[in-house]
């Protein structure tokens, strides 16, 4: 199936074995705000590391996995079935540090990163500055040794359960005056505050603040890069972001067809299912086709970026693939929850909490407008064939 090789199976079913291992937990999840007890979190991410299912992203002379980018897809989209965000645990750490990143860097946050003994949170959105990274104001200014943060930040995924920051921000003087700068902050450090957390539509423990960054001082060593580097950064993490979005989607997606499936075969209307029944039908059967055209098209992405391909024409595909994946699996959420009736608004039931959470898909690491933006540019630029 899909052409997938012998060992790109048996991850695959890893991925799904440790996705039905965290089903059971959902409802749990859900009627407590997302939270389960600390200790069975901390089983679910030693059972990911165990598995091979930790930085699957990361090299493995860093103690990551080494995985293809078909790999990580597979991976993604089987713990994309679980909702509540409960497969967060099987976490993804920033596979473009390590080609930059200095040996001091290396030892502090990325070795124990892996080892799933840290973990990140970007502190790049902004009130003004969302999918269009360079509308950032927040800034940083070089100090001796020190380089002093300043800014607000939104929506900083993960702030609560996090103990380092990636902070972006606009040079203040010096020869990249206004240039972009990325650093790595700890957490807690002085001057970072949470201004608020605001109730967001999902059910899930990681929390989306709003993170003050007041004078906030890091040393030099904390510089990712070079100055000026910032937004190369950002687009990179962007690119591997959206495929990992595209690829949960697929798996929610799936989750949802297999269920809705299911019940339409056994609910009974007039003593027969209603799964007889054409309207019924319809549903389905989109759902399933939009999901095999997402499949196939988001699978291709990921072998053109094993393949080598240009970063350009990688930069569109990855778009593509979000696109149309998050677009897919909330039009598929949309039908589950009408296949399921009454029950498709309970929220013990899949449909309805997928109804909730697959919606940011279409937000998060650049809007559905963001992403048709960028692939209509690179469509004038290098010609449609190119791209498809």
């Amino acid at each position: 199936m899909y052409g997938l090789s012998d060992e790109d199976l048996q991850i695959q079913a890893k991925a799904a074995a440790f996705a039905d291992e965290l089903i059971p937990f959902e409802l749990e999840a859900e009627l407590n705000n997302g939270d389960l007890q600390k200790d069975v979190t901390a089983a679910h991410k030693a059972r990911a590391i165990d598995l091979g299912l930790y930085a699957t992203n990361m090299p493995r002379e860093l103690g990551g996995r080494g995985c293809t980018t078909l790999q990580q897809v597979l991976v993604q989209e089987q713990v994309g079935r679980v909702t509540n965000a409960l497969a967060w645990v099987a976490a993804t750490p920033p596979s473009w540090l390590p080609a930059i990143a200095t040996p001091y860097q290396l030892e502090r946050f990325v070795k124990p990163t892996v080892r799933g003994e840290r973990e990140e949170c970007y502190a790049i959105t902004e009130e003004g500055a969302g999918s269009d990274v360079d509308g950032i104001v927040a800034t940083a200014r070089r100090d001796g040794d020190e380089y002093v943060l300043n800014g607000e930040k939104w929506h900083v995924t993960s702030y609560n359960s996090a103990d380092f920051a990636f902070f972006q921000g606009k040079l203040l003087g010096g020869e990249h005056q206004g240039e972009h700068a990325m650093f790595l902050v700890d957490l807690p450090s002085p001057g970072v505050s949470v201004v608020r957390t605001p109730a967001y539509t999902h059910t899930i423990s990681h929390h989306h603040p709003i993170v003050a960054f007041a004078d906030v001082r890091v040393p030099a060593a904390h510089l990712v890069g070079a100055e000026g580097d910032g937004m190369s950064f950002a687009y990179e993490w962007f690119r591997f972001e959206r495929m990992m979005v595209a690829a949960r989607c697929l798996g929610g997606a799936q989750r949802l067809v297999d269920e809705m499936t299911a019940f339409a075969g056994e609910r009974q209307v007039q003593a027969r299912p209603i799964a007889h029944l054409g309207a019924i039908q319809a549903m389905l059967a989109d759902s399933l086709t939009e999901l095999f055209a997402a499949r196939s098209l988001v699978y291709e992405t990921a072998r053109g970026i094993d393949a080598g391909i240009s970063v350009k024409v990688q930069h569109a595909q990855c778009s593509m693939a979000k696109l149309y994946a998050s677009e897919m699996a909330g039009r598929v959420a949309d039908r589950a929850v009408q296949v399921f009736g009454g029950r498709g608004y309970m929220r013990e039931n899949v449909a309805e909490r997928f109804f909730r959470e697959l919606r940011v898909e279409r937000i998060w690491e650049g809007t559905s407008e963001v992403q048709r933006s960028i692939i209509a540019d690179q469509m004038i630029k290098r010609g449609p064939r190119v791209l498809a």
